[in-house]
């Protein structure tokens, strides 16, 4: 099982738990969020000791490559030298220094493309955090928002319970009554208390003052003397009326014949 598979492995396990138990959405994805740039840092440091074997590799090819060349070089001066015994067992030694050069460059190679190929992953595995991380903050949004509309659904199924307003509205019919009672309770009390005769003439001196009223409301209008007589009484009735019209007959006859 290769790095990667061994920490999706570990991933999809710490996120089966953590969704099972999710109490809090916001705490499980700041978790997932932690477990995330951990299992991060794990394949890091795998990565970075593949490449540190790739470039071992590497290195121990081109010593092998160096070595083999040497060998190369001390048959020349054998055969330089004419010592061809020499020479023989120098380039047996730089076939089998050239073979071993070859065959490690071969793993080497090979091993570059699997740790080019850990990098990319290793990339994709750090831009899907970094993706993570900007999508934690609209998931919590969504999770805070789910849950208050079901604090809303049950404030408004709390509401449309018609107990409570059916309750006030007995109570409000039952202060009602209460309070006519204590009007009709009033009114009894006023009408068997006191001195009805002072309560009759009470209301005589009221209408006076109501007539006096008028008398001065007759004198703002100029209807009244300014000695506080009316030019005309008030009250004397018809007969007051017919006397005075005859007065004013006599005098206009009298003005005629002189």
């Amino acid at each position: 099982m290769g790095i990667f598979d061994r920490l999706s492995t570990m991933l999809r396990s710490n996120i089966n738990d953590l969704i099972s138990r999710a109490e809090n959405p916001e705490k499980m994805l700041n978790q997932l969020i932690s477990d995330m740039k951990g299992n991060l840092a794990k394949a890091k440091q795998e990565v970075a000791s593949a490449i540190a074997d790739e470039k071992k590799l590497q290195a121990d090819a081109e010593t092998m490559r160096k070595q083999a060349e040497d060998w190369e070089r001390r048959a020349m001066l054998a055969v330089q030298e004419g010592r061809d015994d020499l020479a023989k067992q120098a380039l047996l030694r730089y076939n089998e220094h050239l073979q071993g050069a070859q065959q490690l460059h071969e793993t080497w190679v090979k091993h570059k493309a699997e740790t080019e190929s850990l990098k990319g992953s290793l990339r994709q595995l750090n831009d899907k955090i970094e993706e993570a991380k900007r999508k934690k903050n609209i998931l919590v949004a969504r999770a805070r928002r789910a849950e208050a509309q079901q604090r809303i659904q049950a404030t408004m199924s709390g509401m449309s319970d018609k107990s409570a307003f059916e309750s006030f509205e007995r109570m409000t019919e039952k202060i009602e009554d209460a309070e006519r009672k204590a009007i009709a309770s009033a009114e009894l009390q006023e009408e068997f208390s006191g001195d009805n005769l002072m309560k009759q003439f009470e209301a005589l001196e009221y209408h006076g003052s109501s007539d006096q009223q008028l008398l001065e409301l007759k004198a703002k209008m100029g209807l009244i003397a300014g000695g506080g007589k009316e030019t005309r009484q008030l009250g004397k009735g018809a007969a007051d009326d017919v006397h005075e019209a005859e007065v004013l007959e006599i005098e206009k006859d009298d003005d005629t014949q002189v």
